[in-house]
């Protein structure tokens, strides 16, 4: 009788081994690692953070950062960005929150972020800080700007606690298509295609409205459909 050699099933290849491979995901959070100026923007944030007197202690802010930066990258909501950081091991690491982490931040903890960042205009700030880290390094505020806008959907229903439409939103048509929600007019530097500007309407302001504010004053020229 020939005797079969069998092997272990953690000796089996299957070719499912990816622990090479470099996701286009992770080549993009690791440039984002490398570029995103992380000391300047917690400055901006820490003197506005909530001291824990009692319980368990805040997470840090460069983590609650990165976590509210992967919200807005992927387009998660608060209860998805909670489950992705269970389910995606890349956001942990990104988030710094991989190895001996016994806790993630929950919905919650992530809602109270952003509400932090709205309370105190502190998205404009670091926008502003990114601007002047750019500028210094010759990559932002030349000759020209291009402006557009982008909408960004709303709850349109009325089954909620308040039985309302959120009032600051409003409806626009778009094409054929009526949209619910809110209006971003971003300003972008004709070069080197960077955001130096971002305005927030409802979604019935023209984009053209918001032109003036969308400028950094040293255009050669403007663009805009």
């Amino acid at each position: 009788m020939i005797a079969k050699r069998v092997t272990a099933p953690n000796q089996l290849d299957l070719g499912l081994n990816l622990s090479t491979k470099k996701t286009r995901k992770r080549e993009f959070l690791e440039e984002m690692n490398r570029v995103v100026p992380w000391s300047a923007l917690v400055a901006l944030i820490e003197p506005r953070a909530p001291r824990a007197r009692t319980g368990r202690p805040p997470f840090a802010i460069e983590t609650m950062l990165r976590v509210h930066f992967l919200q807005q990258w992927f387009s998660l909501s608060d209860p998805a960005m909670e489950e992705a950081l269970h389910d995606v091991p890349l956001y942990r690491e990104f988030a710094g929150l991989d190895g001996a982490v016994v806790r993630l931040p929950d919905e919650t903890t992530i809602l109270r972020f952003r509400h932090l960042l709205e309370a105190h205009d502190l998205a404009t700030k670091m926008l502003g800080a990114v601007n002047d880290i750019l500028t210094s390094k010759g990559l932002m505020l030349r000759a020209g700007t291009a402006v557009d806008a982008t909408l960004i959907a709303a709850p349109s229903s009325t089954k909620n606690q308040d039985g309302r439409r959120d009032p600051e939103m409003h409806q626009t048509k778009k094409g054929n298509q009526w949209h619910f929600g809110m209006k971003a007019h971003i300003g972008v530097d004709a070069d080197s295609v960077l955001v130096h500007t971002v305005t927030t309407t409802a979604a019935n302001e023209a984009y053209v409205e918001q032109v003036g504010d969308l400028l950094h004053g040293r255009e050669d020229a403007v663009w805009a459909d």
